[in-house]
């Protein structure tokens, strides 16, 4: 596509042949667009997307989580440039918080994963959240299907490891690793039993050097801490593996089980139920973000929020009644 074309305002159409063509230029500003709040946009957006379903679904689907520190930048950076090296094509996808000050995402994701970067068949966009998770559900999703439609078939969806972005995440992958530090006596103290909960594969991550019995240690206790708590699937046991980002220990392995996964529940007809169900929770997601963009929109809502947050923070009205008097004021008949 010529330069002056780029700089020009694309058509559907040109969005549409520039991202099948896997056109990172194009790709990157039909990112953009799926992310802009504009009405225009989103609108435009939507009928790209539509455009566009016949061609995702393909990819391997990976969530990836845990605390900061443990070394998932690394990690990332290392499994993704396997997979490349191994003919496939692979997205990463940063879902960071957002800068108060500047509304972007404040984690540099280029820096931290330099092979990748750099990798002709790797592309990496950090996924402001927007402080919200409705933010995460639709910008991330979105942003998933056009790199699918663009050839990438791993999309690895890195979260920050806090918050509630992790059951976000973990709504719209395949699979969901958690990595996890060596030392799981002090580590097991802290850790979010809501999360290993939703944990498809743990990986006990700097398994190298002095920490390798420290590694090995950890991934028993966690085997046995899973031993408690009920699986995502009724036919698959989450395995518990140690692997070293820095070293690229035990990432083929883990790689190995990303696909046996996808086989098994394959088998079961549960990979298909997933994603099916995955498509109507986006469905619901959006819904409701859609509806609370046009309450916030809403002349007469807009008047009356400022001082019904006021009476609402003083004490001089509930919550409940607040939520009934915007409700009438947009004029919807809501139970």
């Amino acid at each position: 596509m010529p330069d002056a074309q780029r700089r020009n305002d694309l058509s559907l159409e040109d969005y549409a042949a520039g991202v099948r063509a896997g056109d990172r230029t194009v790709l990157a500003r039909a990112i953009t667009l799926v992310e802009s709040t504009k009405p225009a946009h989103r609108a435009e957006a939507q009928k790209l997307l539509q455009a566009l379903l016949p061609d995702t679904g393909k990819a391997h689907r990976v969530g990836i989580t845990g605390v900061p520190g443990v070394g998932k930048s690394t990690t990332i950076d290392q499994l993704g440039t396997n997979l490349t090296a191994a003919g496939r094509r692979v997205a990463v996808l940063a879902v960071d918080p957002t800068s108060s000050r500047s509304g972007g995402s404040i984690l540099g994701d280029k820096t931290r994963m330099p092979r990748l970067a750099a990798d002709a068949n790797a592309f990496i966009r950090p996924s402001p959240t927007s402080g919200t998770l409705g933010g995460v559900t639709r910008k991330t999703r979105e942003t998933m299907a056009l790199c699918e439609a663009a050839g990438f078939d791993v999309v690895l969806v890195e979260t920050v490891g806090v918050g509630q972005s992790e059951t976000a995440v973990a709504g719209m992958v395949d699979l969901f690793l958690v990595l996890m530090l060596p030392g799981a006596g002090d580590e097991l103290q802290g850790i979010k039993k809501g999360v290993l909960e939703i944990a498809d594969m743990i990986a006990v991550n700097k398994a190298d050097g002095d920490n390798v019995k420290r590694a090995t240690r950890a991934a028993s206790e966690y085997r046995a801490a899973l031993h408690i708590l009920s699986p995502v699937s009724p036919s698959w046991s989450p395995p518990v593996l140690t692997v070293s980002g820095k070293t690229n220990a035990g990432l083929d392995a883990l790689w190995e089980k990303v696909e046996e996964h996808r086989r098994t529940l394959s088998q079961t007809g549960e990979f298909q139920e997933r994603r099916r169900a995955q498509a109507v929770a986006w469905m619901h997601d959006m819904l409701e973000d859609r509806l609370l963009s046009a309450l916030k929109s809403d002349a007469a809502v807009a008047a009356r929020l400022p001082a019904l947050e006021a009476q609402v923070r003083n004490g001089a009205v509930t919550p409940a009644l607040a939520v009934d008097e915007i409700i009438r004021l947009a004029g919807l008949r809501l139970a």
